[in-house]
């Protein structure tokens, strides 16, 4: 799978836009539009977005392509959604630079309810999305029951740092994960 590392991190669900320029990119979105699959978003954990190819983290997520167009400067640009969890087993740079991974998935979770102590964080998301409105405001209420969707979505709407990003993404434990949450939310003062 080629992997896109930036400086932020994908979630299952979540949605991200992103300005492609570099030839590396375009013949990675090229590939993807032809088979149909997906590529790999990994925190970058040294290095840059742009020039020589970044040290991504081991942990990613698969960014499906949702929507392509054309900026007002010319350059290609993408709306992706959030699929699966991976984990990079081994990883190879081509000779344009693009960095290409065997990963291993992480299986999907059966639907697990948010518990009773993590019953504020589903309240803190709720008022987030009613703040945030269209086409947020759509959301299902059946959503907020799910820890999985609630945890994803506070991990990618609160402002943490992407380390903190990338830490969430690695628990496999929805409950884990909001608890983590919880411990974190402290340190943000801002929101």
């Amino acid at each position: 799978m080629p992997l896109f590392p930036l400086n932020t991190v994908l979630f299952p669900g979540g949605q991200l836009s992103l300005r492609i320029f570099e030839a590396r990119y375009l013949d990675l979105v090229r590939d993807c539009g032809h088979s149909g699959e997906g590529f790999g978003v990994c925190l970058i954990l040294e290095g840059d977005e742009v020039g020589a190819p970044a040290v991504p983290a081991a942990i990613g997520c698969e960014a499906r392509i949702t929507d392509f167009s054309t900026g007002p400067d010319g350059l290609l640009l993408l709306s992706v959604q959030g699929d699966r969890r991976f984990h990079v087993e081994r990883s190879r740079v081509r000779d344009n630079g693009l960095i290409v991974a065997e990963v291993s998935w992480y299986e999907a979770r059966d639907r697990q309810a948010v518990q009773p102590e993590h019953q504020l964080l589903t309240l803190l998301l709720r008022r987030i999305v009613e703040r945030a409105g269209p086409p947020h405001d759509q959301i299902e209420k059946a959503c907020f029951d799910d820890a999985d969707w609630v945890s994803w979505r506070l991990a990618e709407w609160l402002p943490l740092t992407g380390l903190d990003r990338q830490v969430l993404l690695q628990e496999s434990d929805s409950h884990a994960r909001l608890q983590k949450l919880v411990e974190l939310i402290p340190e943000y003062q801002t929101f």
